[in-house]
């Protein structure tokens, strides 16, 4: 038979809240497999069985028992479950043999069988942002007891008597042992995680953690920060984000597009290169190859010169998301040079405006967030200037693309492959989710091992 107890967490803060970046909704799964897995690791059952043999610094002397030993205390069985606008209902069940002398002078054995309730809350940490459980009250509730003495009113009197001033004592401190281990695993979760060398990402709280019926969630608003201290502030323009609707069941982590976008900012500098490759597909990169588009080049270049390409970002990179495909928005420039000898500057031969759609593939390694991008399209090419004369842009159109997707597209790769960090917290291993792009975010479905 179990019990229920409550394990209470705060509700959501009164007032104007800010919308959230990040969304963590923490199902049974993930709770049941903490707090078992914080029983296993406090190692609370062996501790409990070597200090109820240690007098208890201010505990009550128990009349008539002497020599008093804890063995066979059995597994515990945890049940939880949510109450929306509450907490979490938890049950605890287990059993012990307490031994000794008692008042009658012989050996004493009683076989109890008890449920332990508490109520504990779930806070956030004024000083430093982090939620922390803390327990309130503990009540020791007995199922069953057998013993080995006699059977009357004086001695079962004695042995409730007993269990009463030894049981609280005893088992109470087991759910402050498992909230402390359990506590431990949110600790990181505020501290700045780098993003490469250009700077870092802190998943500060809105407001406390709040129940529903199937679920706790935990709002983030994260602080995405350049190396230097500069702030990138997320868009708040758009549609807050929220989960898909459906069953709420499961644990997820839902970023949305908006923060993967305040985050690529602090490595936009990064993907800013020069390009200097000799052949690119079937194409050689020289002037030879741009006369075949732009006649001008064959009369000022007789002979086919090497080009360079100078890549600039004119805007932070922007991941926009449909159902089931994401797309990374790179307004650039591209200015195309022609290399010459003796430690003389390239010469600019034109500069092209464009608008480069990429597309994202998500994926988990490590506990961070990878990305690999693939050309979806150009989605605009304009000219801005040039030094070769007038010409039509657009016969340039399949140059560039496969330019981009050939010598370009690798390099962003390469910056992406730093991975972003996801929150650090009850131990949970990303790298097993279950990926899914939604409108305007990415959900990642948590599983446990």
């Amino acid at each position: 038979m179990l019990c229920s107890l409550s394990l209470v967490l705060c509700g959501l803060l009164a007032g104007t809240r800010a919308d959230p970046g990040v969304l963590l909704r923490l199902g049974m799964d993930i709770m049941n497999h903490e707090v078992q897995s914080a029983m296993e690791e406090s190692n609370i059952l062996e501790k409990m069985a070597a200090e109820a043999s240690n007098p208890q610094p201010g505990g009550k002397a128990i009349k008539g028992l002497s020599n008093m030993k804890v063995k066979d205390i059995l597994e515990p069985v945890i049940t939880l479950s949510f109450v929306p606008g509450v907490g979490i209902s938890q049950c605890v069940s287990t059993g012990m043999t307490i031994t000794g002398k008692s008042f009658t002078g012989g050996n004493m054995e009683i076989n109890v069988v008890l449920n332990i309730t508490a109520t504990d809350q779930l806070l956030q940490d004024e000083e430093t942002g982090t939620p922390v459980f803390r327990s309130e009250g503990c009540e020791v509730i007995l199922v069953s007891v057998k013993t080995n003495l006699p059977n009357n009113k004086a001695i079962n009197k004695f042995v409730d008597s007993t269990l009463r001033k030894v049981l609280p004592g005893l088992m109470c401190p087991a759910i402050d042992a498992v909230l402390e281990y359990v506590n431990k695993k949110w600790a990181n979760l505020t501290d700045p995680m780098a993003v490469d060398k250009m700077g870092t990402v802190k998943y500060a709280l809105t407001s406390p953690p709040a129940t529903t019926a199937s679920h706790i969630q935990v709002d983030f608003n994260p602080v995405v920060q350049l190396r230097k201290g500069q702030l990138i502030q997320l868009d708040t323009n758009g549609s807050a984000p929220a989960f898909p609707e459906g069953p709420a069941k499961d644990s997820q982590l839902l970023l949305s597009a908006t923060f993967l976008t305040a985050e690529l900012a602090l490595l936009q500098k990064s993907l800013e290169v020069k390009l200097k490759d000799r052949r690119v597909g079937k194409l050689p990169q020289n002037t030879g190859t741009l006369a075949g588009f732009i006649p001008q080049m064959a009369k000022t270049y007789h002979k086919p010169k090497p080009l360079l390409i100078k890549v600039k970002i004119n805007k932070p990179p922007k991941v926009t998301m449909k159902a089931g495909k994401s797309l990374m928005h790179l307004h650039s420039s591209l200015e195309m040079f022609v290399a010459r000898r003796h430690g003389k500057h390239p010469k600019s031969l034109f500069r092209l405006e464009t608008h480069i759609g990429l597309e994202i593939h998500y994926s988990v390694q490590e506990n961070r967030l990878q990305m690999v991008t693939s050309l979806d399209r150009l989605l605009s090419l304009t000219r801005n200037s040039s030094s070769v004369g007038d010409f039509h842009e657009t016969e340039l159109t399949g140059f560039i693309t496969d330019y981009l997707q050939k010598a370009y597209i690798p390099v962003v790769n390469d910056v992406l492959h730093v991975g972003l960090p996801l929150p650090d917290l009850l131990a949970i291993n990303y790298n097993l989710a279950e990926l899914d792009i939604v409108e305007d975010a990415l959900v990642l479905g948590l599983k446990m091992e």
